[in-house]
């Protein structure tokens, strides 16, 4: 037999609810409560038999009401709205009981009393949506009414609401009673009288109560895919932005990711980082589903609508397991007051899960990172062009820090912010670092961190704990990172940070716990996450783990050449010989153009993840064996073991000196070539060569082309020669200064500043094709 089906009928929905109810009982509940009262029994109830209005549901401050007649509902809304206010004339206005409607014309399903569906929903949506005191319809509502009603009625335009695939038009009624206006103009869509409104909820400190009508399903421990912690765990899924402009994304994205990182700051909580929240963006989800996905028992949501100077932040917060809304709210604010409406949010979820702050917490909490809205706009622009980790995203994600550090000079985060954008471009094989971009972007680099840390945020110290690592100083790293930890102990990029530095220093154990731990906050963590766990795993001699592992990152990130050096190392300790050469070919293949010929022992002695100067020498050593049992070549230049030539080279934080060779500046480099006699080596790879060089000079690569017997070639043991490469931050000029010593050459120049110094000297440059005409 066929299952009975749902009954269903086309109704005009009302959904209320009160505006800043939460403040008005805390401020004076019986009051409030025997108000409320007196308005149902003298205005709202009659309304309601007049217009043959039947409640549904009520829910705290909120209701569900269904009518046969769309004019009906929007006649009976609209003698609410002004009968409400004509009694509470006399009122002071913090005491005056304000409603929000919404009124939508849907199909429903019955449900015994109760009434479901989108018909409902779509109705709940545009209470959320309404200013305190009005009356927002939808477009179904709107088609019924022309020429049935004369309340005047203006356009707002369409809008998105949560879980519902189409735009809704929608039109809010003239309270005022003047004459019929259609506002078509999207810049139009909120009016004097809502931005007056929004000004008095806001001095008022007004909270609007967000109820949304879904029904929650329970989430059931047993299907969890991780142990929930033993303490209050949340996941913050991405606020949906509900303004009129699609292009305020950023924004509603921004205030999410400040909420985690808030959130997550609080060692009293646990809470998912945003690679994992972020899985759900634009997704129709259950918060059950998301709950047992990421082992967590409540899930906040909500949505952030601006307009010009006005915001409004709707949050609530579900306990999965329970099914229930611990509680929902609205709250609206001006952008000068960003901070403020976040803080409010905040603590509605701290006071919910009765979680305790430490004084420290507390401190932090009530600090303002700036007290420039436009400063935290720009901010918040630059991350989300920084977040999508391209060269040209990064460069207007650039562009967006230096305005808001021009709007704030003491904006310690932007500050960082800057330093983490050219960090990017330092460690990336992007256009913006060839030639001179490198150094400049090293240099931008340090300059921002500088100004970061007198404002230390976590963003600040997390950066300046990768850029320690770099220059191997590892034990100034660490307790770098863990500034940034004590300051957001839920921070799981800070945990990541802190292993890579721990596989580098020869502690590899604590490494894989510490990024163990990392992938419990970012559940659905990627390639990043996996890489640094494979090397943990690599440096403890657990090769097949390593091996699984980093099959694993191959398989989500394809593109990161070291990868596949490490896959051929583990695969050569563990005698294996299939997928060696497949792994060896697609390294070759990821070589930048121009540049490293092949994989090699001798490059990967180097240059492996970054640097390899301070690695430790019993994991480096680990894997070259690997390698060489693997069969890889040793590469040019291997007839010097890498400690001889170690042994002449001081690394200074960043910079390099050689032992035996002479240090030269860009004037006396200049001052050599003019005179003529002095033979110049470049041993950047052949694509930044070709690209522009110094005239006349010969380019070695020095990972795959200088060697004792190349190096003859061009050169005499007792002639001058001149090494440089891609800046005084790239080791590549001190290790072929330190092996021409050791070959035997007698007169050894180090031009530290290489080819991007000379050519911020204005001096001449020329490309290969110039050259070889």
């Amino acid at each position: 037999m066929e299952a009975a089906q749902a009954e269903r009928r086309l109704s005009a929905i009302l959904a209320a609810d009160i505006v800043g109810y939460s403040r008005l009982v805390e401020r004076d509940e019986a009051g409030t409560l025997a108000a409320i009262r007196k308005l149902r029994t003298e205005v709202i109830d009659p309304l309601l038999a007049q217009h043959r209005g039947r409640v549904v549901k009520l829910m705290g401050d909120g209701a569900i009401v269904e009518f046969g007649s769309v004019v009906d509902a929007v006649a009976c809304a609209v003698a609410v709205q002004k009968q409400t206010a004509s009694a509470q004339i006399d009122e002071p206005p913090e005491r005056r009981i304000i409603f929000r409607l919404g009124v939508n014309l849907g199909d429903v399903v019955v449900d015994g009393t109760d009434l479901l569906g989108d018909g409902v929903n779509v109705a709940a949506r545009l209470e959320q949506l309404c200013e305190p005191g009005g009356v927002l319809i939808s477009g179904t509502a709107f088609d019924h009414l022309q020429g049935k009603i004369e309340a005047a009625l203006d356009y707002r335009g369409e809008q998105q609401v949560k879980n519902i695939a189409r735009p809704i038009r929608t039109y809010s009624v003239r309270m005022d009673g003047s004459r019929q206006h259609w506002v078509t103009g999207a810049g139009r869509r909120w009016r004097l009288s809502f931005i007056a409104a929004a000004a008095l909820v806001a001095l008022v400190a007004g909270i609007g109560a967000w109820i949304h009508l879904r029904p929650v399903e329970t989430a059931a421990v047993a299907h969890m895919a991780l142990p929930l912690p033993d303490k209050p765990s949340v996941a913050v899924l991405p606020f949906d932005n509900l303004s009129a402009d699609p292009e305020q994304a950023y924004f509603a994205d921004g205030m999410t990711e400040d909420l985690i990182t808030d959130l997550s700051k609080l060692s009293g909580m646990f809470v998912i980082a945003r690679n994992s929240s972020w899985a759900y963006k634009g997704k129709p989800v259950k918060p059950q589903k998301v709950a047992e996905d990421l082992g967590v028992r409540y899930v906040l949501e909500g949505s952030v609508q601006r307009h010009g100077d006005q915001v409004r932040i709707n949050a609530q917060l579900i306990d999965a397991i329970s099914g229930q809304h611990l509680w929902a709210d609205r709250y609206d604010g001006t952008m000068s007051d960003v901070f403020g409406l976040q803080d409010r949010v905040i603590r509605q979820i701290v006071g919910a899960l009765s979680v305790q702050l430490t004084g420290t917490e507390q401190v932090h909490a009530a600090e303002a990172e700036t007290s420039n809205p436009a400063a935290y706009d720009a901010l918040l622009r630059g991350w989300d062009h920084l977040r999508q980790d391209r060269e040209d995203e990064t460069l207007k994600a650039i562009a967006s820090f230096e305005k808001a550090v021009e709007l704030d000079r003491g904006y310690g985060r932007a500050y960082a912010a800057l330093a983490a954008a050219n960090l990017r471009v330092v460690v990336s094989y992007w256009e913006a670092a060839t030639g001179a971009g490198f150094e400049h972007a090293v240099e931008r680099m340090k300059k921002n961190l500088a100004k970061a840390l007198e404002h230390p945020t976590s963003l600040a110290y997390a950066v300046s704990g990768e850029v320690l690592a770099r220059e191997g100083r590892y034990e100034e790293a660490s307790a770098v990172i863990e500034k940034a930890m004590a300051l957001a102990p839920g921070d799981s990029e800070n945990c990541i940070a802190m292993a890579k530095v721990l596989n580098a220093s020869g502690r590899a154990a604590e490494a894989e716990q510490v990024v163990r731990k990392a992938m419990r906050l970012d559940p659905r963590f990627g390639p990043g996450t996996l890489r640094v766990l494979a090397l943990s795993l690599f440096h403890q001699e657990k090769y097949q783990e390593a091996v699984d592992t980093l099959r694993r990152v191959l398989s989500q990130q394809s593109d990161v050449q070291e990868d596949y050096a490490t896959l051929v190392s583990a695969l050569g300790h563990l005698g294996r010989r299939d997928g060696v050469q497949d792994a060896i070919d697609q390294y070759n293949v990821l070589a930048p153009k121009g540049g490293y010929e092949q994989l090699t022992v001798q490059e990967m002695g180097w240059w492996w993840y970054d640097d390899m100067f301070n690695y430790n020498d019993a994991y480096r050593d680990r894997l070259l064996e690997g390698l060489r049992k693997a069969g890889v070549p040793e590469g040019a230049g291997t007839d010097l073991a890498y400690a001889d030539y170690k042994r002449l080279i001081v690394k200074k934080e960043d910079e390099y000196l050689v032992q035996g060779a002479t240090e030269i500046d860009a004037r006396a480099a200049k001052t050599l070539h003019d005179r003529g006699g002095a033979i110049f080596v470049d041993v950047r790879a052949p694509g930044d060569f070709n690209g522009g060089h110094i005239p006349g000079a010969k380019n070695l690569s020095v990972e795959s082309r200088l060697s004792k017997e190349s190096l003859a070639t061009v050169a005499g043991k007792d002639d001058e020669v001149v090494f440089s490469c891609q800046g005084k931050h790239c080791p590549w000029s001190a290790y072929a200064s330190a092996k021409a010593l050791l070959w035997g050459f007698t007169h050894v120049d180090r031009f530290a500043g290489g080819f991007p110094a000379w050519q911020d000297a204005g001096y001449p440059t020329e490309t290969e094709t110039a050259a070889g005409q």
